[in-house]
């Protein structure tokens, strides 16, 4: 099995997209999202985190590993894919979470974030975002109005750098899902997610 998943055209502007903490590169989000960019014009990078790779092999699941090394395999990716200059990565969840603290690294031009874990659940006083404050590169948070990792109401306490923008995916939760009366549905939005991403990543690169 290769290490990566690539969608989209070699020279297309390029997107390095990591998974979230439960689901590999291959789950149902990544996928649709990884496509709707690449019909957009934009070359996606999957890959797996060591220990997502690990349960690949073995079918055990492992809780993921800490962040140092999350950090070290997802370096060893950009150094991989950034042999053009400076790219646009981001992710799911955790995997947004881990691009956002490598934005300064000198090949990484944007950070785009899924559905950003402030906090845990319910635990609000674990706060996971100081660093977004002082962030310089262009950044884009894209969050589901009701995610319970960081709810739209609670914007209002969050410190964002000037250089993060937030968008919001209606009555979405933390995979985008919105409820059914709310009049949204989750291909919807997962496709307003995709536009809001191509947008940035363009814009980013210098290109509209």
């Amino acid at each position: 099995m290769s290490n990566y998943l690539i969608d989209g055209e070699k020279g297309n502007p390029l997107f390095i997209f990591a998974h979230g903490a439960g689901a590999g590169m291959d789950h149902a989000f990544m996928e649709s999202v990884a496509k709707g960019l690449a019909k957009r014009g934009i070359q996606v990078v999957r890959f797996n985190f060591p220990y997502m790779v690990k349960r690949a092999e073995d079918g055990k699941k492992r809780p993921p590993d800490r962040a140092p090394k999350l950090l070290e395999a997802y370096q060893a990716v950009i150094a991989e894919f950034a042999d053009n200059g400076p790219i646009v990565i981001g992710g799911k969840s955790m995997g947004g979470r881990m691009s956002s603290l490598l934005a300064e690294e000198a090949n990484v031009a944007g950070v785009a974030c899924l559905g950003f874990p402030f906090h845990p659940p319910g635990k609000p006083e674990k706060f996971k975002g100081e660093h977004l404050a002082t962030l310089e590169k262009p950044t884009l948070i894209l969050q589901g109005e009701r995610d319970t990792f960081g709810k739209k109401e609670e914007f209002a306490e969050f410190e964002l750098s000037s250089s993060v923008q937030v968008s919001f995916i209606p009555d979405g939760d933390h995979s985008f899902k919105p409820r059914k009366s709310s009049g949204h549905t989750e291909l919807g939005n997962i496709q307003l997610a995709v536009k809001h991403l191509a947008e940035f990543i363009f814009e980013v690169y210098g290109e509209k």
